[in-house]
């Protein structure tokens, strides 16, 4: 038995100006999330991909091709309504961050952490006024609670499209240092990418790529660049 999908029921998909933003209308009728709220986009671009997203879809309706659109009903659906405890939770990743927990051994691998984690710490003190230490081990050890409060305010102060962006730059990194190295345009998206997997890129070396290991990065490498332009999107 074939899967159910909705039908495409429109022909035109056309961004238009509202109160707030920007929305998406499909033949003159408004586009609505998931819990029927109003879709109001906070810029012109997000809303143009989002109609892009309606507009090339085919006879059926694939959410899994618009990931623009279900970006935007997160944070309007499920962001919006516990801002501040998705801002709380994901500030607490600086207390345990990936960058700051350190292989003891072997030396090849305490080196290359050194070298693809050190600058991105130095760039927080200096950009964010906030410096985390590293340890080795993996024994939790608490960061300083000044460094702490002042990386915490940014995140609060984020509209609930730029958190529901940087709750998955911050969950698939691991790093609250690397989400907002990414928000900052602190490097290249691909390059913050690749800092996140120093650990999994050694194993790979060591023990070989496995299959599932591979298409599951894959797939989080995608979700990270996309969240990386949803927040692009979301200020633009």
């Amino acid at each position: 038995m074939s899967e159910w999908a909705p039908k495409r029921f429109w022909t035109k998909a056309e961004v238009t100006e509202v109160p707030g933003g920007h929305s998406v209308e499909l033949d003159g009728r408004p586009v609505r999330t998931p819990a029927k709220a109003a879709l109001v986009l906070p810029s012109r671009d997000m809303a143009a991909a989002v109609a892009e997203e309606w507009q090339a879809q085919g006879d059926k309706i694939d959410p899994m091709t618009m990931p623009v659109t279900r970006s935007a009903n997160a944070a309007i659906d499920k962001v919006a309504h516990q801002h501040a405890e998705v801002a709380d939770m994901l500030a607490d990743y600086g207390d345990s961050d990936l960058l700051c927990y350190r292989a003891e051994s072997p030396q090849e691998l305490v080196e290359r952490e050194a070298a693809a984690w050190d600058p991105y710490l130095d760039w927080a003190a200096e950009t964010l006024g906030a410096r985390l230490e590293p340890r080795q081990g993996l024994m939790h050890q608490p960061q300083d609670a000044e460094a702490m409060a002042r990386l915490r305010a940014p995140v609060h102060a984020m509209s609930d499209f730029e958190l529901a962006a940087f709750h998955d730059l911050v969950s698939l990194t691991g790093s609250l240092v690397l989400g907002f190295a990414a928000t900052h345009r602190a490097r290249d998206p691909e390059e913050i990418w690749q800092a996140s997997r120093v650990d999994e890129l050694w194993q790979e070396e060591l023990w070989g790529e496995d299959e599932e290991g591979t298409a599951l990065a894959k797939r989080k490498r995608d979700a990270f660049l996309h969240a990386c332009r949803f927040h692009s999107l979301a200020r633009s």
